[in-house]
């Protein structure tokens, strides 16, 4: 019997209704020969809800106590669904991320998961039964309940599918695969039959919300196919897997945008090697990801430094700034808000080139002013005004193909 791993988020199971048919479809997948292993996610905004109500109480909660609290979110689901399943007649069990073998990392609110012991798990599948796991959580050295951050339940499912070699992972959202951009965004954007997990990994990091990034790594590692498609109906979706079977010509395969973006600058720092990796180190150490990235000379042997950074992270990489320029005896620090990122991608600019030419000749003839770069051989990323995004994808969108024209 194969094993299926299936990932419902939290649109799949707002409500009752949503979690009974979900039940059913988890049902049909078992009723198809195969051993079926679940992960949910949060009921709906709950986890929205709980944040909401933890800084009422403690604008600054404990990170700790976070993922004490957020964690209950996918413990309510994975009961009601596994109720909805053992309801018609189904052997069923449900697993927080520690009963199913989930161990990570000490990072509170941004756990990386370490090992999965799946020996749990397979005893339930010897016993044919159905078993349903809290997505997004997992257990540390300290017996602490750690959270993998917006979106782990993506990571989780991949990573129970590794651990159990699983055939395939399927991802249910609310939209039925992955498109051309966000059609919440964009009008007439055209669906990805296939996309491979280097192109996907570039949209997922740079804002394509459809799946976590860090479960798109996974799936590339352990050479696992993802399949992502709704949960509201039965059509196919768009399989994520090494290599896709899409034609040649096709140059770009979609763009991603990411909103609320801000470039912090730190000026006057000595020119010597050794500076960016100290500055750089200092960020990651705590946890700021950066997004792009640029080097400028100064005056009397010093430079420049950019980066992009999400506004949440904007404090932490604010302290690390100031810490650095006190340390080297820097001029000052800047801060340009209220930015975006859109970047266009697709395996076929490797053997293209001229996309790079055409994206900077359209946002000059439509008045869109770039502030920063970054390139790969599958990807080009521009940092624009946030108030211009809408416009820049929406050109963009035209001028590489990726929306189905109105006749």
């Amino acid at each position: 019997m194969d094993i299926i791993v299936q990932k419902y988020g939290g649109s799949s199971v707002a409500d009752s209704q949503r979690i009974r048919a979900v039940a059913d479809r988890i049902i049909k997948t078992k009723e198809q020969g195969n051993k079926v292993a679940v992960v949910v996610s949060a009921m709906g905004k709950s986890t929205d809800n709980l944040i909401k109500q933890a800084k009422e109480i403690n604008p600054n909660p404990p990170e700790r106590e976070m993922d004490m609290l957020l964690s209950t979110g996918e413990q309510i689901s994975i009961a009601l669904l596994a109720m909805a399943i053992k309801a018609r007649g189904y052997d069923v069990v449900s697993l927080t991320g520690s009963q199913a073998g989930i161990h990570t990392d000490d990072f509170y609110n941004k756990a990386r998961i370490v090992s999965i012991n799946s020996e749990r798990m397979k005893a339930e599948f010897d016993d044919d039964k159905i078993v349903i796991v809290a997505g997004f959580q997992g257990i540390n050295n300290k017996n602490d309940i750690t959270t993998l951050g917006r979106g782990g339940s993506d990571t989780t499912a991949v990573a129970l599918c590794a651990a159990l070699q699983g055939k395939k992972c399927e991802i249910y959202t609310d939209v039925d695969g992955v498109y051309t951009e966000d059609p919440r965004f964009v009008k007439n954007v055209k669906k990805i039959n296939e996309i491979t997990y280097d192109e996907m990994l570039t949209l997922a990091s740079q804002g394509a919300k459809v799946l976590h990034p860090r479960c798109v790594e996974l799936a590339k590692i352990y050479n696992i196919d993802l399949e992502v498609r709704s949960s509201f109906n039965y059509n196919m979706g768009t399989i994520v897997k090494e290599k896709t079977n899409m034609e040649k010509e096709i140059v770009v395969t979609a763009i991603a945008h990411n909103l609320n973006m801000v470039k912090l600058s730190i000026y006057g720092i000595p020119d010597v090697p050794g500076i960016a990796s100290k500055i750089f180190g200092a960020l990651a150490k705590n946890k700021v990801n950066v997004s792009l990235i640029s080097q400028s000379s100064g005056e009397n042997g010093t430079n420049t430094i950019s980066f992009i950074t999400s506004e949440s992270d904007r404090d932490k990489a604010g302290k690390v700034l100031e810490a650095t320029l006190i340390e080297l005896d820097g001029k000052k620090i800047s801060a340009l808000d209220n930015l975006a990122i859109v970047t266009v991608v697709g395996a076929g600019m490797i053997t293209n080139p001229g996309v790079a030419s055409e994206l900077f000749s359209v946002m000059g003839e439509n008045n869109i002013n770039i502030e920063m770069i970054s390139s790969s051989e599958i990807s080009i990323s521009i940092a624009i005004h946030q108030e211009d995004c809408q416009r820049a994808v929406d050109i963009l969108a035209k001028q590489f193909n990726l929306v189905e024209f109105d006749n």
